[in-house]
């Protein structure tokens, strides 16, 4: 059986309303419709660069308690945890290897590692 949705943990968590962090989540595979849909939404139509976040709540299927994942919700993001969902999108929806920079921790070398798709 193919797996569909994946786990996730987010580097520094969403804060909700009650001050709780929500941290641990789970994101599905990406649809066709996902995708059209997110790139005809009106708020994408209006400003572009808002794609990642209509996108992002459709596939992200939980957030720790959240009873929901809105585009509220992933807009509210640290701009690290959005980072790196988006990320985890492209691993999980590409067909090709994803290319991620990264720096040694022993020398600081900046180097480049190929990151195989998950899905």
């Amino acid at each position: 059986m193919m797996q569909t949705e994946f786990e996730f943990t987010l580097p520094r968590g969403f804060v909700d309303g009650e001050g709780q962090v929500q941290r641990h989540g789970r994101m599905r595979l990406a649809t066709a419709v996902d995708e059209i849909e997110a790139v005809e939404h009106p708020q994408v139509q209006a400003k572009e660069s808002y794609l990642p976040v209509i996108l992002l709540s459709r596939v992200v299927t939980q957030l720790g308690t959240l009873p929901e994942v809105t585009p509220q919700i992933i807009g509210g993001l640290f701009a690290s945890d959005l980072s790196y969902l988006q990320d985890l999108y492209l691993r999980l929806n590409s067909s090709e290897p994803v290319m991620v920079g990264t720096v040694c921790p022993y020398c600081s070398h900046e180097l480049q590692l190929q990151v195989a798709p998950l899905g």
